[in-house]
């Protein structure tokens, strides 16, 4: 009933667009055919809005450096290497004079969006700890997940019982690849990207923090890590989508059953059942 209700104030906002008449079809024949909306709460929306200005800020920053260093690339210099948020004017102090002066401007603007990120880094830290200290401490249990991948993914899926099985999460979140089947051939497809893709790029932002060379031994660098093995051009890219993937089943288990993370419990656990077989 929710989604003919839904339907009924669409059409009446939409009366003469091609979906409307669609979606009236396929209510009068099967309304089964259609799925209830699951909107997002007005607060978890409201507190989403720090999360996507700090993103929107971090594109920005991340335009203006790129500017810079491809401006002084085409005179012959290079600025040297730092992290985007350690970018300031002093990078300029090895180049000319006569360079130093239209890039300083640049630079100057990177500084200032670095000062602004931090102070929304802090204030989602707050957030986190005043209305969700329970999702997201579990969550942030996992190496490579802070705070803004924490809150970020409790305020989009907002209600960890919407699905009812965790490995449903990767599909929600355009982390599972396409299939086309066509009798014995099964190609290899990209991953699907639908739904949100802020929200599908921190998972996949985190999982080289996972697989890198100061990632902590868990089973899901272990696994990552076979993956990798396997050669190939792309392989690591690949394991790199799907260790994201795993990641975001991971994070939506430990968010339901609120146990504290092991990250060596399936490998304790073959263990165990080695052992066992061999007594």
């Amino acid at each position: 009933m929710n989604a003919i209700k839904e339907i009924r104030k669409y059409l009446e906002q939409n009366p003469y667009s091609e979906s409307s008449r669609t979606l009236a079809r396929l209510a009068r024949v099967d309304p089964q055919l259609l799925g209830p909306i699951q909107q997002r709460g007005e607060s978890a929306q409201i507190q989403l809005l720090t999360v996507r200005s700090r993103a929107a800020l971090v594109e920005a920053r991340t335009k203006l450096i790129n500017a810079a260093r491809g401006l002084t690339k085409a005179l012959g210099y290079r600025l040297p290497v730092a992290k985007a948020d350690a970018v300031t004017t002093e990078l300029l102090s090895g180049l000319p004079a006569l360079i130093q002066k239209p890039l300083a401007s640049l630079l100057q603007q990177a500084e200032s969006l670095s000062e602004q990120i931090r102070k929304l880094d802090q204030q989602i830290e707050e957030i986190a700890a005043t209305h969700y200290a329970q999702e997201t401490t579990k969550l942030q249990q996992v190496k490579g997940v802070g705070p803004v991948i924490a809150l970020t993914f409790v305020l989009t899926l907002e209600r960890a019982e919407r699905f009812s099985s965790s490995r449903a999460v990767g599909c929600y979140l355009g982390l599972r690849p396409k299939q086309r089947q066509s009798g014995k051939s099964n190609p290899q497809l990209r991953i699907s990207k639908e739904g949100d893709r802020y929200r599908r790029s921190l998972l996949v932002q985190g999982a080289p923090c996972i697989l890198g060379p100061h990632g902590e031994d868990c089973d899901l660098r272990r696994w990552g890590q076979r993956l990798c093995e396997r050669g190939g051009k792309n392989a690591r890219k690949r394991a790199v989508i799907a260790v994201a993937r795993k990641l975001a089943v991971l994070l939506h288990r430990l968010w339901v059953s609120q146990q504290a993370y092991d990250p060596l419990y399936n490998a304790k656990r073959l263990k165990r059942a080695t052992l066992g077989a061999c007594a």
